[in-house]
């Protein structure tokens, strides 16, 4: 009797479930596309495969032409084993961290395998290999889903560096306590570098602020940015920062498909490669300023030195780093924080109060009801300014508490009195002429007066 292979007893296995089915009453096409969505194992291996519909049509068609022996030379020989050209030590370690990780990208576990010494720095890896590797073992591969597209989509891309970086938040969650927190990230968009990102308890205006005061005093003016209409990205103060640092600003529509897809696939490789390991973690601060520190060094250590296929497989630091385009800096941290106050306009209320964000602030007295100019300052630090009596004096919030609690004050009791004492009237007149001997300082008994000197002369 003829020996057949290990590949011909797999395909045989394939072929007779097909076979089965269609004997039950289902039509071929019924059966093959349910066959095909089923894990199937090698003999000798304990390790599931899926076979492809075009595979299992091949298959069909020489078993009914040439019987098993078909079998044995039908089509593309079937590997000894899935992942046969991947290192076996890597192969198995696929399959622990899948196991432990289901939803850790290919290239994520590509990179671990690197740290751990699994993998040399120098031996490549191809991902489309892992890939089919990974569905041949069964492994969840996770695929993107597309969002749909509306309005205007046009793709576009800057050559040279700081012409547009592009912004975005992301929320996720920190430590034991799983900590809200969110993340903003300064991505430019001619060399997909990471430039900055500030980490905050919610997505507002004064996060997005200091993100672009420090991002400007890393690498420099940049020409044009890129934002969604997220809460810290459309209040006036923003705009008129943006003004200041004499850029344009492009908001995007939300989940923009095409032009702010870059800042959006970028946030979910930061998901996949730190962010979401940071949930319940008791070793996570979830300080803000600790979880910047994290994610500052993750763009700078390890995103930005990693190929990008956007660039053609070049790292983000290189590209950026070759720009032959200039970077503009400011001449002093202070000029640039200058450029970070606004004037605002408000009437003073009769209560000599102004209100800012819905923030009741108290104004020295002599304002009520006058129109006047106040100086904000944006970053932290900074406070609300007014200009009184030729010297700049600061705003502070007024205390609701304390004045509920503080006793009231009385207005001060008129005497009726003037400035110039009116003119004496008939009734004082009289009063002095019959009674203003009595009433003097001498009670009506001067003095006397010592006796002329003789020899004086007149």
């Amino acid at each position: 009797m003829q020996e057949f292979s290990r590949h011909a007893a797999f395909r045989f296995q394939v072929v007779s479930q097909v076979l089965s089915r269609t004997l039950a009453g289902e039509t071929q096409r019924e059966a093959v596309l349910k066959v095909a969505g089923l894990q199937h194992y090698f003999p000798g291996d304990a390790h599931p495969r899926r076979v492809s519909e075009r595979a299992i049509y091949r298959w069909l068609d020489a078993y009914r032409r040439r019987g098993f022996e078909g079998l044995e030379t039908s089509g593309r020989p079937v590997s000894a084993g899935p992942g046969s050209v991947l290192p076996p030590k890597f192969r198995d370690y696929l399959v622990t961290e899948k196991g432990k990780d289901a939803r850790a990208s290919l290239p994520e576990i590509i990179r671990r395998a690197v740290k751990r010494g699994i993998l040399r720095h120098d031996e490549p890896v191809d991902r489309t290999t892992v890939y089919r590797t990974a569905q041949w073992l069964g492994l969840e591969v996770a695929r993107r889903k597309r969002k749909p597209s509306g309005g205007d989509a046009r793709r576009f891309a800057y050559a040279h560096r700081m012409e547009m970086v592009l912004c975005d938040g992301v929320h996720f969650r920190a430590g034991a306590t799983r900590a809200r927190r969110v993340a903003m990230f300064f991505l430019d968009d001619a060399t997909r570098n990471g430039l900055h990102v500030v980490v905050g308890t919610s997505e507002n205006a004064a996060l997005f602020q200091r993100g672009v005061f420090e991002l400007v005093g890393k690498v420099g003016y940049f020409s044009i940015i890129y934002l969604d209409r997220g809460p810290g990205f459309i209040a006036e103060d923003t705009v008129t920062v943006i003004r200041n640092l004499h850029s344009l600003l492009i908001y995007g529509e939300r989940a923009y498909p095409a032009g702010h897809g870059k800042i959006e696939r970028f946030n979910e490789s930061a998901r996949a490669a730190v962010l979401r390991g940071l949930d319940r973690r008791p070793d996570v601060d979830p300080e803000c300023g600790s979880l910047e520190l994290r994610l500052r060094h993750y763009l700078d250590n390890q995103y930005n030195h990693l190929p990008h296929e956007g660039i053609g497989k070049e790292a983000p630091y290189e590209r950026f780093s070759r720009d032959p385009r200039e970077l503009r800096f400011p001449e002093s941290i202070e000029d640039l924080r200058r450029l970070f106050e606004v004037y605002l306009t408000r009437r003073v209320s009769p209560d000599n109060i102004v209100s800012i964000d819905s923030v009741p602030y108290e104004v020295p007295g002599g304002h009520d009801g006058a129109i006047v100019t106040l100086r904000r300052k944006l970053l932290a630090g900074g406070g609300i300014l007014l200009l009184h009596e030729g010297r700049l004096v600061e705003l502070h919030p007024v205390d609701l508490e304390a004045n509920a609690r503080a006793r009231r004050g009385r207005p001060a009791q008129s005497t009726g009195e003037v400035e110039h004492p009116l003119p004496p009237s008939a009734a004082d007149l009289g009063f002095q002429r019959d009674y203003g001997s009595v009433l003097g300082p001498d009670g009506g008994c001067p003095d006397p007066q010592p006796p002329p000197n003789p020899q004086e002369q007149p």
